[in-house]
C-alpha cells in the first residue's frame, strides 16, 4: 500500500508541476506541444524560440530532479530497499502510477478535453497531442518506466548492500 501512495504522490507531483507551467497560459508549457504549435505560437507573438528553450530547460532539469530524487528517497531511504529485484520492482511500480496517471488524466482528458491547455490561434492544430504522438508515449511508458527502473536498480545495487 505504501509503494502506491508514493506512486499516487509522484503523480501529484506532476500535476503541480504542470499546473505551475500553465499557470499564466498554456503558452507557459508550449515546449511539449508539436513542432507546428510551437512555430503558431512564435508566429503569433506569444513566446519567442529563446523563451521555449528557456523553459523547456528550466522544467526538463527541475521536473526530472525533484521526480528522480523523489523516487530514490521513497525507494532506498524511507522504505529501506536494497537489492536489484526489489528496488526494481518498486520504481516500477511508482513510475507507472505516475505515468499512466500523465496519459489518463494529463494527456487524454486534462489536455485533450478542457480549455486550460488551450493557446489562443492554434485552435486549428488540434488535437494537441495527436493519435502518433499517445501512441509513442504509451509506449515509452509500458517500455521505458521498467527499463529506467532496471537501469536505477542496477546501479544502486552496485553500491548499497
Amino acid at each position: 500500500m505504501k509503494i502506491i501512495m508514493e506512486g499516487v504522490i509522484l503523480a501529484l507531483l506532476l500535476y503541480l508541476y504542470c499546473r505551475t507551467g500553465i499557470r499564466n497560459g498554456a503558452v507557459g508549457m508550449v515546449f511539449l506541444y508539436e513542432q507546428e504549435v510551437q512555430d503558431r505560437a512564435v508566429e503569433n507573438g506569444l513566446i519567442t524560440r529563446q523563451e521555449i528553450e528557456k523553459r523547456r530547460r528550466l522544467y526538463g532539469i527541475a521536473g526530472v530532479s525533484v521526480m528522480f530524487v523523489y523516487l530514490l528517497v521513497c525507494v532506498y531511504v524511507v522504505n529501506g530497499t536494497r537489492g536489484f529485484r526489489d528496488a526494481f520492482m518498486e520504481l516500477t511500480v511508482i513510475l507507472m502510477i505516475a505515468e499512466l496517471f500523465d496519459r489518463i488524466c494529463i494527456d487524454w482528458y486534462w489536455v485533450g478535453h478542457t480549455e486550460d491547455w488551450q493557446i489562443p490561434g492554434t485552435e486549428d492544430l488540434k488535437p494537441y497531442i495527436p493519435a502518433s504522438a499517445h501512441r509513442t508515449k504509451w509506449l515509452k511508458t509500458l517500455i521505458g518506466c521498467p527499463a529506467a527502473a532496471a537501469l536505477v536498480s542496477f546501479v544502486f545495487s552496485l553500491f548499497l548492500k
